[in-house]
């Protein structure tokens, strides 16, 4: 019988096919993110203000009307946040426009860390230490 559950085991080899940033390329990127997660920050946080909503009524609230506008945000959302799949990038919080992009250091895959209000790649983390282990970009060069 196997004691060990391998299934939270992060491995930090990097991956075949997997797309790896430079920080040079991951800046490259940050105007088209930026974008995109301030898109996603607004629908995030009108799909918030509706579900509330859906959840405690209003009696000249219209429920269908809302649920209506509910689905289409989500829908938007999950576009937009396919859109930065196809850039390569993993979105961690929706709120706070917490994106990871794929890099390599040392042999081993890490995160290239930006989030909304920053103009440029200013930290690195891990794969398994997120965003409270961020360290400074400049100790990657």
């Amino acid at each position: 019988m196997n004691t060990h559950d391998m299934s939270t085991v992060v491995s930090n080899e990097p991956k075949p096919g997997k797309k790896y940033f430079t920080i040079h390329e991951a800046n490259r990127a940050v105007p088209y993110v930026s974008r995109v997660a301030d898109d996603i920050s607004d629908r995030y946080q009108r799909a918030v203000r509706i579900r509330q909503q859906i959840e405690h009524p209003d009696p000249a609230d219209s429920l269908d009307e809302l649920r209506e506008q509910y689905e289409m945000l989500m829908d938007e959302l999950n576009e937009f946040i396919d859109e930065l799949a196809l850039v390569g990038v993993e979105l961690k919080d929706f709120e706070r426009g917490l994106i990871d992009f794929p890099a390599l250091h040392e042999r081993r895959e890490v995160y290239l860390c930006w989030q909304r209000g920053e103009d440029a790649i200013l930290a690195w983390h891990e794969i398994d230490s997120g965003f409270s282990g961020r360290q400074d970009a400049s100790l990657l060069a």
